[in-house]
């Protein structure tokens, strides 16, 4: 039996209203949860999206986001020094989060054209730099209470960490560290993230001099003449083992070699200044001294 012509209006006026409901209550209701669209670059970034638990932003991360797990499965953007505009605009970031490190400089000037959001963190290898990541994630991802909250744990972290490297009297361990991704090592100068860890654990880079790194050779070896040699975990594996690592001659006059004086760290949790770093730095302290 057909409808008379007024009610058949009236319910089709509730039904769209039921609809619109829906619509504001729904789905764009989940995508305003969601926050806007994010694209990092930095592994320890990366790490902070994930400790805010804004990772259902995400829609893309650099090859360096290694960390926690899930993040190996998101969309890749490519290494962070050699980004491409075309890639990450294809993504449709609302915001983009890296370093000052990332580039090319005219790709993060082509992001800006497009009306992206753009957030730069100096890298200067401090604990103001994991602030900034922090700080700055929190503004990206329009999460900045729960920012602050956690930094204001992370800064509580810190500070018991540094006490715990304070209390130490003895002598400092010379440290020295190897990047040993390649056939080719190179050893850490000042200006590094690798210099800066070596100080906030309680050791002193035995390179001093130079700033960046220096192809490791035999004679600058025995002349740091190192307690302890620091390397990543990725750069062992590399080599072939700790036993090849150590065949390498450059490394046979040191003291270090002497003892077998080794300290390895995940490459991330070592070099990447993210919200891991203070129980990244209380545990080379404890290695230092071990050893």
């Amino acid at each position: 039996m057909s409808l008379p012509m007024n009610e058949h209006l009236r319910r089709r006026a509730v039904l769209c209203g039921m609809t619109a409901g829906l619509g504001v209550l729904g789905l764009p209701a989940m995508a305003q949860q969601k926050g806007p669209r994010l694209i990092t670059v930095s592994g320890a970034i990366t790490e902070v999206v994930y400790a805010l638990g804004a990772e259902q932003q995400l829609v893309g991360t650099d090859t360096t986001s290694l960390y926690p797990p899930p993040a190996l499965k998101t969309p890749k953007v490519g290494y962070m020094r050699q980004l491409s505009a075309e890639g990450l605009l294809s993504l449709k970031p609302d915001a983009v989060i890296a370093t000052t490190e990332s580039g090319p400089p005219v790709v993060l000037d082509q992001l800006r054209s497009a009306g992206v959001k753009l957030e730069l963190v100096e890298a200067d290898h401090s604990w103001g730099e994991v602030q900034r990541k922090v700080q700055a994630v929190g503004r990206a991802a329009a999460r900045e209470v729960q920012a602050r909250d956690l930094q204001a744990r992370l800064d509580g972290e810190w500070t018991d960490m540094q006490k715990r490297v304070a209390a130490f009297t003895g002598r400092k361990p010379r440290v020295l560290f190897v990047l040993s991704h390649s056939a080719s090592p190179q050893v850490s100068g000042e200006k590094t993230a690798a210099h800066a860890v070596i100080g906030f654990a309680g050791g002193v880079n035995c390179l001093a001099g130079f700033q960046g790194y220096r192809p490791m050779t035999a004679e600058a070896m025995a002349s740091a003449a190192p307690d302890i040699i620091l390397t990543s975990t990725q750069g062992i594996e590399a080599h072939g083992g700790v036993d090849k690592f150590w065949a390498r001659p450059e490394l046979a006059l040191t003291p270090a070699f002497r003892k077998r004086a080794l300290v390895t760290q995940d490459a991330l949790l070592l070099l990447g200044f993210g919200p891991r770093l203070p129980g990244a730095i209380g545990e080379l302290h404890q290695r230092f001294l071990s050893v």
